[in-house]
């Protein structure tokens, strides 16, 4: 896929604060320091107030960097969330497939399910079927089901029968896939990592197009294409882009910037984990800074390579939001991380609870309350169109032909559109029962996996700024 990237950036419009909800600027981190003139000629610091939020991006770079990152990174490392069943074969529902990309990179490796541990087997299998145990096919099926019978309570198994129930009508913002499918398989998060592929040109090109021209609340009236990968035209360039954006509604101005930050993000990714050689028989992957400085050097993005940067940070907040807000849903002793090994399980609950704790006592959060919060009908209207529209972009993500962009495209959307249903659940989430079947707000394990790695995937782009900028000055 395509990348878009901040580090080097010169201006940041840290202005913006005339909006009535944004009353006074928050103080600067300690930790910073200020640019050396050298650094202001090229590349700067990215820094100042986020427009839309009342937080600054130096608290952000010290909490995650310092806090939050080393434990999301332990996190994604546990059994419960490498594992992550996926369908890639599904067909593109908006254009004829193209063929999938043939560059050996772009290959996933699924995992045997004799690799998958018996609980995570065991779990989506009671999730998803009423009569587990009563129609059983297969004797390894049957000895997988004892194995999580003996071992769960009545009440988890209550709540495996709940989850059957579980009505995808609710607000969700994207599209699952069938985890019962036949073509769904087990992918080993950690044996397939996210990385430059060599995966680009039209087919790329079409995907990130058809998310930003048709997804993204754009009138007819503005010619500017939204796609930072298409050629510029006309006078509707710069400035005056961004101003009619900033006349647009807070909920539609929030989609642009959600999906603009998913797309730095990403293209972080593939910046920080390049091919840099691939002699010898051996692949070597690092940091590609030329690349970097092409995707957000401001001298070569016309200067959006800041306002790219900001957006991450700015999703970064909503699903840091997202996760300070479902801690209740999993500080209930009835929720097991289960795969089948106690001690496991123990571990990476506590980990996890430890990391959400760390989420609530961030003190700068995005305050979702400001959206869809005017005339009732209106907003309801908003809303579902706001969702529809997220909820296509997941659709999009079966057209992408790298198989691995595919399998990471997946991954970050679902758990971007899972944060989205968290934040505009919060009324189900605090009515939550302690100790009996979630009633009105659920989560599947593969929405929990997607929303814990998306969330990494965050954390490990804020973290790999930081390293940029320090290969940034060795190169001047």
């Amino acid at each position: 896929m395509s990348r878009g990237f901040p580090l080097l950036l010169l201006s940041v419009f840290c202005a913006d604060l005339s909006r009535g909800w944004l009353q006074k600027e928050p103080q600067r981190s300690a930790r910073q320091e200020p640019p050396d003139s050298q650094d202001q000629s090229c590349l700067c610091h990215l820094t100042g107030v986020l427009d839309d939020c009342f937080c600054d991006i130096e608290s952000i770079d010290v909490f995650n960097n310092f806090k939050i990152y080393p434990l999301v990174r332990k996190l994604s490392e546990r059994d419960f969330f490498r594992y992550y069943k996926v369908n890639l074969k599904r067909p593109c529902p908006f254009w004829p497939d193209d063929g999938h990309c043939s560059i050996r990179d772009c290959h996933v490796e699924p995992c045997p399910e004799s690799k998958v541990p018996v609980g995570i087997k065991s779990g989506n299998y009671n999730k998803f079927s009423q009569a587990a145990g009563s129609d059983m096919h297969e004797c390894e099926q049957a000895h997988d089901l004892g194995a999580i019978n003996s071992t769960l309570s009545n009440q988890s198994k209550e709540a495996f029968a709940d989850w059957a129930h579980h009505d995808d009508a609710q607000d969700h913002f994207c599209g699952l896939d069938d985890e019962m499918s036949p073509e769904a398989e087990y992918v080993d998060l950690l044996l397939n990592p996210e990385r430059y592929t060599g995966y680009k040109g039209p087919s790329a090109w079409r995907v990130w197009n058809s998310i930003y021209e048709e997804n993204c609340f754009k009138p007819r009236s503005v010619y500017r294409p939204l796609n930072p990968l298409a050629p510029t035209r006309g006078d509707d360039d710069g400035e005056g882009f961004y101003k009619w954006l900033e006349g647009l509604c807070l909920e539609k101005r929030v989609f642009y910037r959600l999906i603009s930050g998913l797309h730095s993000s990403i293209n972080i990714h593939l910046c920080a984990e390049y091919l840099l050689d691939e002699g010898w028989g051996k692949s070597v992957w690092g940091p590609n800074v030329q690349e970097f400085r092409q995707r957000f050097d401001p001298a070569e993005t016309k200067g959006e390579g800041t306002r790219r940067l900001k957006n991450l940070y700015f999703l970064y907040l909503i699903e840091l939001r997202a996760l300070s807000k479902v801690a209740p849903y999993f500080e209930r002793s009835f929720i097991n991380l289960y795969t089948g090994n106690s001690e496991e399980d123990s571990l990476t609950k506590e980990l996890l609870l430890h990391i959400l704790n760390e989420t609530k006592a961030f003190p700068m959060h995005f305050d979702e309350s400001s959206m869809f919060a005017g005339h009732k009908m209106e907003a309801k209207t908003l809303k579902e169109e706001f969702r529809l529209h997220f909820k296509n972009i997941s659709r999009i993500m079966d057209c992408v032909g790298c198989s691995k962009c595919r399998l990471w495209g997946k991954l970050q959307t679902q758990g971007l559109g899972t944060a989205l249903r968290i934040l505009f659940s919060e009324k189900e989430i605090k009515n939550l029962p302690e100790n009996s079947p979630s009633i009105g707000f659920q989560l599947t394990r593969q929405e929990i996996v997607a929303l814990l790695n998306g969330f990494s995937r965050l954390s490990t782009s804020i973290k790999e700024l930081h390293n940029f900028r320090t290969l940034l000055k060795d190169h001047r």
